[in-house]
């Protein structure tokens, strides 16, 4: 991946080029400072000598900060690097289940120290149906299905939006600051899209679904709460007949069923 030449993060060659040059300077006045100033006089005096104090630390300073400067960038991208395989589902590319559940504690707890007023849902996505592909087509051909309607899902929901595979195949989406009628259109939006893919490859005709609970929420709350209130919503979808969406809302109230999409 090309980078950008102007990255100055830890990762960045920007970082490393500035650095060596700002610590090469520094170097350079170092040197001047402690060549000229005099102890028994407490002066500064320019010596005859002065010109070694800009040629050595320019020979030595600028190969040695880059070599260092280097290593700690080649640290950086490695760290990058094994965090986000942490936090990766291999097989989707989407955030894994302890990622996914980190990312929403975290932003409700942020929400909560702000007391600003707690808003969003959290949609849990199961496929119906899903054993009869491994069955009847391979779990080659079910890694695939898998990896198609993650795509699907990702590109249906708003780019705030957070997506992760909680396992097998089941998805869960977080909206931050979502209404219902938001949250109901992004439900529908991913239930209406993975009809039209073709999910089984070499069986182009065969289509499969989804179905779909959510939990709206505008009061503080916790990722365990809206999980299992999500996923009492699936499994009232599943209990209707599958391909469809329940919705419910949590407010001061409590949870309350919202609207069935179908």
């Amino acid at each position: 991946m090309m980078q950008n030449r102007w990255d100055f993060s830890k990762r960045g060659w920007a970082r490393v080029w500035v650095l060596t040059v700002l610590g090469t300077l520094l170097c350079i006045g170092v040197a001047f400072a402690v060549d000229s100033y005099s102890f028994s006089t407490g002066t500064w005096v320019l010596r005859e000598s002065a010109i070694n104090n800009l040629v050595i630390p320019l020979i030595l300073a600028p190969p040695l900060l880059f070599f260092l400067l280097s290593k700690l960038r080649e640290l950086a991208i490695a760290h990058h690097e094994l965090m986000s395989v942490a936090a990766t589902d291999s097989l989707t590319q989407l955030l894994n289940r302890r990622a996914f559940t980190a990312i929403v504690e975290g932003y409700l707890e942020r929400v909560e120290a702000r007391q600003a007023p707690p808003n969003g849902a959290l949609v849990v996505i199961d496929v119906d149906h899903f054993k009869s592909v491994n069955d009847s087509h391979g779990h080659d051909a079910g890694d695939k299905a898998l990896r198609s309607i993650a795509e699907t899902i990702r590109a249906q929901v708003r780019e705030v939006d957070i997506v992760g595979r909680m396992g097998g195949e089941e998805f869960s989406v977080f909206l931050p600051g979502a209404t219902i009628d938001v949250t109901r259109a992004v439900s529908e939006r991913v239930r209406v899209a993975v009809h039209d893919v073709p999910s089984v490859p070499d069986d182009p005709e065969r289509r499969l679904s989804v179905s779909a609970g959510g939990v709206v929420f505008a009061r503080p709350t916790t990722f365990p709460e809206l999980y299992r209130l999500a996923d009492a919503q699936l499994y009232t979808a599943k209990d209707n007949g599958r391909d469809r969406c329940e919705i419910a809302v949590l407010d001061a109230a409590g949870a309350r069923a919202g609207e069935t999409v179908a």
